[in-house]
């Protein structure tokens, strides 16, 4: 079995874009990236904009403001126009992990 490095960035969302655009080396070198995201969700079109590598969207259920349970975070997901961008239903992180493994595996071969 090979393991797979994973790399977390926390407070990177568009809100304060200098602080993802802080970490392009790391976006830039991915082979999957999992975008989790509350508010709005933009955040999965922003990376997906940004980097050369599928990007996997999670609306989460939490967040602030009218989010609705994360319906408005997964429908401004399922809205984006950036090419690369899938989306997984709320808080479903298991799935997108295990999607970004696959991927990850079909990469490898």
């Amino acid at each position: 079995m090979i393991w797979r490095e994973v790399v977390r960035l926390y407070d990177v969302g568009v809100s304060g874009l200098h602080r993802l655009l802080s970490h392009m080396d790391e976006i830039m070198s991915a082979s999957v990236i999992v975008a989790v995201a509350g508010m709005e969700g933009a955040l999965a079109s922003v990376i997906g904009g940004l980097a050369d590598c599928p990007v996997i969207a999670v609306p989460t259920s939490i967040g602030y403001g009218a989010n609705f349970g994360g319906l408005s975070a997964l429908l401004s997901m399922l809205n984006s126009c950036a090419s690369g961008v899938s989306v997984v239903n709320i808080d479903n992180g298991f799935g997108a992990g295990y999607q970004a493994s696959l991927i990850n595996h079909i990469a490898r071969k």
